[in-house]
């Protein structure tokens, strides 16, 4: 082989290897939303949004696995692949919970997301809803969501409800959902989603998630969407005992991390990290200095 070709290979391997390592880097991180997501060759977005699940056989589950059931006004098309996002991007990731599981295919993710972002409902990956703001993947809150352990009996507080899909998600879940969303809009037009999908044990109002909802606490569980730099004290007050928080913290998207904070039955508090990610930042309170001062 002459030494120009060899040197050739040698640098396409190392480059090829430095890409995939970028690429598993990022693999759990929420990323940036794309408004128009762009494909070349064959991995080309079809014109239908769902003409490649509708050529593809019915979806089987493997042994023990959720079967997805067809929901009032949609097709086939997204039925299917509301179940491959359930076979392929949660059981196949390790999200055991069967409930959790259920719960994620109930709901329909595409009635959460604009109506220029249907076609990718059902990829694993966040989506924009408006006002700088971001639908979470779906393996995140189902992620978030099984970290937090709730139960029939719950009472949740879900803060940032964006698009109000984990508060639906919570809703299938728990006994009552609490939602604060910051921005007025985004709260008005998820409670409206909510109510129309039939969710009645869903209370959504506009306010600054960092002072929780002391009104209705305390909470069995609480999960936060957007990152503020530490944890912020009024929702560790808001833990009723044996409760959890599950809430990503860090300054930068680059060096943030998901905790989960237990608050033992004697009032004690556990924390550890989990994994890492990559959430918009927590707005209001959580931006002013030494706000706990």
């Amino acid at each position: 082989m002459a030494p120009e070709m060899a040197w050739g290979v040698l640098i396409g391997v190392f480059l090829g290897g430095l890409g995939w390592m970028l690429v598993g880097c990022m693999g759990n991180r929420e990323g940036t939303a794309l408004t128009a997501p762009q494909r070349v060759g064959a991995d080309k977005e079809p014109t239908d949004p769902f003409a490649s699940a509708a050529s593809a056989p019915d979806t089987i589950p493997a042994p023990g696995g959720i079967q997805v059931p067809a929901l009032p006004g949609e097709t086939p098309q997204q039925t299917q692949a509301r179940q491959r996002m359930i076979d392929r991007d949660l059981r196949a990731r390790g999200i055991q919970d069967p409930r959790v599981l259920q719960a994620m295919a109930r709901v329909p993710r595409h009635r959460f997301v604009p109506e220029d972002q249907i076609p990718y409902a059902y990829e694993d990956r966040p989506l924009p809803i408006g006002h700088g703001q971001t639908i979470s993947q779906p393996y995140i809150v189902a992620f978030m969501t099984e970290l937090a352990q709730p139960r029939p009996e719950s009472k949740a507080l879900d803060i940032g409800t964006g698009s109000g899909y984990q508060a639906a998600i919570l809703a299938e879940l728990c006994k009552e959902v609490y939602s604060i969303e910051i921005i007025d809009a985004l709260a008005e037009e998820a409670k409206k989603r909510l109510e129309e999908l039939g969710y009645k044990n869903v209370t959504v109002r506009s306010g600054d998630g960092y002072l929780g909802w002391p009104e209705k606490a305390p909470f069995d569980l609480i999960i936060v969407a957007a990152a503020p730099d530490h944890v912020p004290k009024p929702l560790v007050e808001q833990l009723a005992p044996g409760g959890r928080l599950v809430i990503p913290v860090g300054r930068h998207w680059w060096s943030q991390e998901l905790r989960v904070i237990e608050k033992q039955p004697d009032g004690t508090i556990r924390e550890r990290s989990v994994a890492s990610v990559a959430f918009v930042p927590m707005t209001g309170k959580a931006q002013q200095p030494q706000p706990e001062d």
